[in-house]
């Protein structure tokens, strides 16, 4: 008996351990990305993808998540939502004190999650500002789009960047609201047929949406990697309540789009990761250069 007991808080202390290092750490995870598109491009694109981050510091002014994206030398920074905390008593100012500085590494496009939604549709509500907000990281360059897209052409080859704003009732509990393509297109418009049409949408629970309405790439996040992931079985817990969710994070190829849920690069509400370190997600295109300055880019 004696025997289990000291077996059995060794683990629980592992365990702990774990937690604690898992919510200090992050890694830099790497997705290969070939969509045929891009094989006559001359050189290839490095694109990270940051979400959920909810203020989250590493090291005294995000130090160290700077230079490890600075490291990777991007093209193009993406942004999915939640770099802020919604949140009575908190402020937007750590998400903009790193998100402005992202901006003299390479160009940044940003789309809301549930964090900035729910901050945006209740002025006042949380003593944050939204528009002060949205105005100071245009100011320092970092482009917001919210229900929005970008043209670029490297290369000649068309590429549409859209920032899809979900509603609130989109982050609701124990109940999926419902959401059709034509609910997206009412919102941002139709895909470009002879682009490569990226999306950047929070909440993966709508990816079959998001796939009807026509995206080749849709980057997501809001579930924080399930929170605790069982090998083989994925993330345990989406943050509306529903177990097991099927797209808790990693990379999935379904027809012909392509879905990168972010397992978040902070934690909120529930501050525990175990098995599901924080990450950066690094796509690394193949023969791809987009533009370096955010100049080069038409916004619509």
């Amino acid at each position: 008996m004696t025997a289990i007991i000291i077996t059995g808080i060794a683990i629980l202390l592992g365990i702990l351990l774990e937690i604690w290092r898992e919510t200090h750490t992050f890694r830099m995870t790497r997705y290969p990305m070939d969509p045929p598109v891009f094989s006559g491009m001359s050189k290839a694109l490095k694109v990270i993808f940051l979400s959920d981050m909810h203020n989250k510091t590493y090291g005294p002014g995000n130090s160290r998540l700077l230079d490890a994206v600075r490291k990777e030398h991007p093209d193009l920074i993406l942004i999915g939502g939640d770099m802020l905390v919604g949140k009575k008593g908190h402020s937007f100012r750590p998400a903009l004190q790193f998100v402005t500085r992202l901006a003299d590494i390479c160009p940044v496009y940003y789309a809301d999650g549930n964090h900035e939604q729910r901050v945006k549709e209740n002025p006042g509500e949380y003593g944050m500002d939204m528009d002060v907000y949205v105005e100071e990281l245009r100011k320092a360059g970092v482009h917001f789009l919210d229900n929005a897209f970008v043209c670029i052409e490297p290369e000649g080859i068309p590429i549409r960047i859209y920032g899809l704003s979900l509603p609130n009732r989109c982050y609701g509990r124990f109940k999926k609201a419902a959401l059709r393509s034509e609910d997206i297109t009412n919102m941002i418009g139709n895909r470009k047929e002879g682009c490569y049409n990226i999306l950047l949408a929070h909440n993966p629970c709508y990816a079959d949406v998001y796939k009807a309405w026509g995206a080749d790439l849709i980057l997501s996040g809001h579930y924080h990697g399930g929170i605790v992931r069982i090998p083989g079985l994925g993330g345990i817990i989406a943050p509306g309540f529903f177990l097991f969710p099927k797209y808790s994070g990693g990379k999935y190829t379904e027809g012909d789009s392509t879905i990168i849920v972010s397992k978040g690069v902070g934690s909120h509400t529930l501050p525990v990761r175990l098995f599901n370190p924080a990450e950066a997600v690094v796509l690394e295109f193949h023969k791809e250069n987009l533009c370096k300055r955010p100049a080069d880019c038409i916004i619509n």
